[in-house]
């Protein structure tokens, strides 16, 4: 009897090198291991990494050319799909290092950008996604051009900012001023919502922090609802809102935000703008912080600064230590304006309670 061959219905997972320019000096494991979880989060195998010292980029090819070919000898042994750079990419450099290395060439940016064009689910997440994604590419399409078809699938190539990378650059601006005007209708009726708010005096409580750090399921704790909660990056892009309930009887409205990351570009905040306002129209943050990371005290600058960049940074802030359940030492809080808790067990959340209550 004649064997019945079954085919696998996976999609294969793109296989992804990751390369990165660095000064002499401490971040470069840390940078390199958030790029890897970016990459994982988007769909891709990283299968290496490959680090360049050097005081400055080289304009051509960033890495310059003897690293060049240290990648493209890499890729060629290892079936390499894409190369993920940890730096910010010119035009000239996408298009050199695609002509260089013949693999498909993103770099942190894109990356993230991608991710978001693959989270987005409202109206107007898509369309910031799309803005973000135009006014990005917009000054790289020398880049873009060349070998279109061959290197426009897969990971990088995903939203519908990259299918207008085919028209001019004029049409592309056209475009970007019509999504400007359509995110700002939306803002408006937004900023209405927000007004309601405001004169119904319900006080408004805005979780922030560094993606990743436990926002969505403090959400979830804190307001008995069911805000998706994935251990990944940027699993939570659209903001949303809930009223919770203090024990007094008292309530606010509770907003979680999209998690902020390191080399942010202006891009991002700038068509993500009415997202993050939540957080500038809030009168209390909460900033949740991940004390598992190795990195707290620069994911917490991080987010500071993007915070001040928004205008927030004058808000009154209760600082939370979240995943204590899973230290085995957690922070001491420092002020008397932060807390120790477990958005996942829930241990703890009393605490939070009630200096929040203080605060309102």
């Amino acid at each position: 009897m004649k064997k019945t061959e079954l085919h696998s219905t996976e999609i294969k997972k793109e296989k992804a090198l990751l390369v990165g320019l660095f000064e002499k000096g401490e971040g470069i494991e840390e940078d390199m291991a958030e790029l890897a979880e970016l990459a994982k989060t988007a769909g891709a195998e990283v299968i290496g990494q490959i680090i360049q010292h050097k005081d400055l980029p080289e304009k051509a090819t960033m890495i310059g050319k003897g690293k060049v070919d240290e990648v493209k000898l890499f890729c060629e042994g290892n079936d390499v799909d894409l190369v993920i750079f940890d730096n910010e990419l010119s035009g000239i450099q996408i298009k050199n290092l695609e002509d260089l290395i013949d693999r498909k060439i993103l770099d942190r940016s894109t990356l993230i950008l991608d991710i978001f064009a693959g989270r987005a689910s409202s109206a107007e997440g898509k369309l910031q996604v799309e803005l973000a994604q135009m006014k990005y590419n917009l000054p790289r399409l020398v880049g873009k051009e060349k070998n279109m078809d061959k290197l426009r699938s897969g990971i990088g190539m995903r939203g519908p900012g990259e299918k207008k990378l085919e028209i001019d650059r004029r049409n592309i601006r056209d475009q970007v001023h019509e999504l400007e005007k359509r995110i700002e209708k939306l803002q408006t009726e937004r900023d209405v919502r927000r007004k309601q708010r405001q004169e119904s005096r319900i006080k408004k409580v805005a979780l922030v922090g560094y993606t990743n750090s436990g926002k969505s399921t403090l959400m979830n704790t804190l307001s008995r609802s069911s805000q998706l909660a994935e251990d990944k990056l940027f699993a939570t892009l659209d903001p949303v809102t809930r009223n919770v309930f203090l024990d007094d009887g008292r309530y606010y409205a509770l907003t979680d935000t999209v998690g902020f990351i390191n080399k942010l570009p202006h891009e991002f905040i700038d068509a993500f703008k009415s997202t993050l306002d939540e957080a500038r129209y809030a009168d209390i943050l909460i900033h949740v912080v991940d004390t598992l990371s190795r990195n707290l005290i620069r994911h917490h600058e991080v987010v500071t600064d993007v915070l001040r960049e928004l205008g927030a940074g004058d808000k009154p802030v209760i600082t939370v230590y979240n995943k204590i359940d899973a230290c085995r030492e957690f922070p001491t809080p420092v002020t008397e304006n932060a807390v120790c808790i477990s958005a996942k067990t829930g241990q703890n959340i009393d605490g939070l309670k009630e200096l929040l209550a203080k605060f309102m």
